[in-house]
């Protein structure tokens, strides 16, 4: 699989989401964050700041779902990332 220009595959993590105090957030509160945690399986062509295996926080809202070698994925932008971890 190669994405190709300014795309990026990526694998969403599953985080628990915790409060200050440690508290476990769940449902609507968990989902009032903007930003997510991914791995990035793979770089489009022209993608030139991120890199094969980085953890990245990216915007929630951006990019949709394939199923692509019989395992789901999200694709996004380049664009949709706001930071490299």
């Amino acid at each position: 699989m190669q994405p190709v220009n300014k795309y990026i595959v990526i694998a969403p993590e599953n985080e628990k989401v915790e409060n200050k105090i440690g508290l476990v957030l769940l449902g609507d509160e968990a989902n009032a964050y903007r930003y997510r945690k991914a791995s990035v399986v793979k770089v489009g062509t022209e993608v030139t700041s991120i890199n094969d295996g980085d953890t990245v926080l990216y915007d929630k809202s951006a990019g949709f779902s394939a199923m692509l070698e019989n395992q789901p994925y999200t694709i996004i932008q380049e664009r949709d990332v706001v930071i490299v971890l």
